[in-house]
């Protein structure tokens, strides 16, 4: 069993893929814009305008997999009740990673050092999704 991170981005895919790129070194593997789909949608099913918006991605960050969407259209993103966890190797990568992801963003918990690591800390990005940056010992 494998359980994949997908984010929906509700028509804001493409800043936070040119965001992730930049703050994390995200490569593209995968991109597929709704217009480019073998199958149209079902009626209804995708909001009116969004043929150039990304119907599904996947992005590599480091080691990981982490698939995308713009969504639909019809439901706001909120990502509540989870985070990403990234784990960087040392203080350095830590700082850098950290301050890439608060630019716009919200710190909820500073980095620092903690009883079970030298750096951690937690922010949400301006997409609104949760990280905890943290070096693993």
């Amino acid at each position: 069993m494998h359980i994949q991170p997908y984010l929906f981005f509700n028509g804001r895919l493409d800043d936070a893929i040119a965001f992730y790129k930049d703050a994390l070194g995200a490569e593209v593997q995968m991109l597929l814009r709704y217009k480019d789909s073998p199958e149209p949608p079902p009626p209804g099913a995708v909001a009116p305008n969004w043929d150039d918006k990304i119907m599904h991605s996947c992005l590599k960050i480091g080691e990981t997999s982490v698939f995308a969407s713009d969504g639909c259209g019809t439901l706001a993103t909120g990502f509540n009740g989870f985070g990403l966890s990234i784990a960087v190797k040392d203080e350095a990568e830590a700082d850098r990673v950290f301050a890439a992801l608060a630019d716009g963003g919200e710190i909820r918990m500073p980095l620092g050092k903690t009883f079970f690591s030298p750096r951690f800390g937690m922010v949400v990005d301006r997409f609104g999704v949760l990280w905890m940056v943290v070096i693993p010992q």
